[in-house]
């Protein structure tokens, strides 16, 4: 299996604090990576170094093994949704991705046909202030399609949408990794990540609880390696459907976790 991002060793300080700790793991071609982690546990600042829009203290991230900053045409390896409010307010979303195309040698048809592709064409000409959060989550995708990329990076890509919205964003997401391409999308939430992810990065705190290995929408028993149990509080989160995650202990130091109302079960060893 092809690894199209590597992260290795990644740490992040902001002077005495420690937002990323030695983070290390790998998002493979034709799969969807969830990136699961309570608000501030570092998500967005792994996400961010990822494609140099932050310096990391120490540790690499590579596509393909090659840095970020050294792609000879990054819009064409990764596309990322990172922030749904970074848009001029006061431009129209063709005008925006129109800039972005010709930045990178794409032709204004293509900018058509990528607003056609996230459902953006009748409001294209209106100005992205008078936008719902929605709608800029639409935008925020195109943009990251405009190059075509290999490859997604999408920081809580859900986040703040209605169910309709939800609903078109998981398939889109489902229909990149069917084409191959290898997304890595963040969530706080377990249950959006057992709908959407088919395998699974947690961290806590700025460091790695553990990695997951399943299709977590199709399988009803999975397997975490972690010798963090003190991070399991990661995985205690209510999600927003009121859902909960119940932790205890089982046998030779493993504990037992189980999400009430779903099929999701889950041993942690040590």
């Amino acid at each position: 299996m092809e690894t199209m991002l590597k992260v290795s060793h990644l740490s992040k300080n902001f002077r005495s604090f420690k937002a990323v700790d030695d983070l290390s793991f790998e998002v493979p071609d034709g799969q969807v990576t969830g990136f699961l982690g309570p608000n501030g546990s570092g998500k967005s600042t792994t996400m961010r170094m990822c494609v140099g829009l932050e310096n990391p203290t120490s540790g690499t991230a590579t596509f393909d093994g090659t840095p970020f900053s050294e792609l000879s045409n990054p819009a064409t390896m990764v596309g990322t949704l990172l922030d749904a409010n970074w848009f001029h307010p006061g431009r129209s979303a063709r005008a925006h991705l129109g800039y972005m195309a010709a930045l990178q040698g794409v032709s204004m048809n293509h900018v058509d046909d990528t607003l056609d592709r996230v459902g953006l064409t009748q409001v294209a000409t209106k100005r992205v202030g008078g936008y719902s959060l929605g709608m800029k989550q639409r935008l925020g995708l195109a943009c990251a399609l405009i190059g075509e990329p290999k490859h997604l990076l999408l920081d809580e890509p859900v986040n703040g949408l209605d169910p309709e919205g939800v609903h078109w964003m998981r398939a889109r997401i489902r229909e990149f990794a069917e084409a191959g391409c290898s997304v890595l999308v963040s969530s706080h939430l377990l249950s959006e990540m057992q709908l959407t992810a088919d395998r699974l990065v947690v961290i806590g705190k700025g460091k790695l609880v553990g990695a997951l290995a399943a299709l977590f929408a199709r399988v009803g028993l999975v397997q975490v390696q972690t010798r963090r149990l003190a991070q399991l509080d990661t995985l205690r989160r209510r999600g927003e459907d009121g859902r909960s995650l119940a932790v205890r202990q089982r046998t030779r130091g493993k504990r037992f976790a189980r999400q009430r109302g779903c099929g999701l079960r889950g041993t942690v060893g040590v």
